[in-house]
């Protein structure tokens, strides 16, 4: 198949992929607020969404290219620091009941630690996420979609819990400790998106149809900072 056309006005169905990949973004940072009890292991609320971004990272860079899933990368990492920005300006508003305030901090305030973690290790493992895809698929000629898909959530999410677990509880929690909840998130997450294949084929073929062709990057500068080729 030959490569979307790169016209200026990005197409309809590229938006909207863009658009679900920076609001489970930007929600799950919300619902990392609870901590829940999943097949018996302590987890952050976001990770029944969270996946869910890589999982359309995955379909970005499969079908648009890796030039075009780091445009989006960046705009979910941009309105999600707008978000912060603004919950915390809220939260320093004078509050009408104080009840309400401690309401409203405990839920929606966070440290400034967790929000570095939360957002180096979200960087680092999408960027690595969706190099990792794009060069599997060059080495398999655009086969075996499971194998870039899973492979790649593999490392990329590896990193993101590692990176995160280390930055935001360091000195709180022990090594070991670390550890165990770094794999259990990362055994999750993985599982969640292994489980999801079928529904990332179903999305990858239709997108593919809709846009007459797909991406493939053997001649693309793979640098995140680079928000155009």
């Amino acid at each position: 198949m030959q490569p979307p056309a790169r016209s200026a006005a990005p197409s309809i169905w590229f938006l909207i992929v863009a658009c679900l990949f920076v609001t489970c973004l930007i929600v799950s940072n919300i619902l990392a607020a609870k901590l829940a009890v999943i097949f018996g292991l302590i987890l952050p609320a976001a990770v029944i969404l969270f996946p869910v971004s890589y999982i359309l990272g995955d379909v970005l860079t499969e079908v648009y290219g890796y030039a075009r899933a780091r445009q989006v990368i960046w705009l979910g990492f941009f309105c999600n620091l707008l978000a912060v920005v603004f919950i915390a300006l809220a939260g320093a508003l004078p509050a009408a009941a104080p009840d309400a305030q401690e309401a409203f901090q405990r839920i929606l305030g966070q440290t400034p630690r967790i929000l570095a973690a939360s957002f180096i290790a979200y960087l680092i493992g999408e960027f690595v996420n969706a190099y990792v895809l794009a060069r599997l698929k060059i080495a398999t000629a655009g086969r075996m979609l499971w194998l870039r898909t899973i492979g790649s959530t593999l490392i990329g999410q590896a990193l993101d819990s590692a990176i995160f677990m280390t930055v935001a509880f360091a000195g709180v929690l022990t090594g070991g400790e670390l550890a165990a909840a770094a794999v259990a998130q990362w055994l999750f997450k993985s599982a969640y998106e292994a489980a999801a294949t079928p529904l990332t084929y179903a999305a990858v073929g239709f997108l593919k149809r809709r846009e007459g062709g797909e991406a493939f990057d053997r001649e693309l500068r793979f640098n995140p900072l680079a928000l155009s080729e």
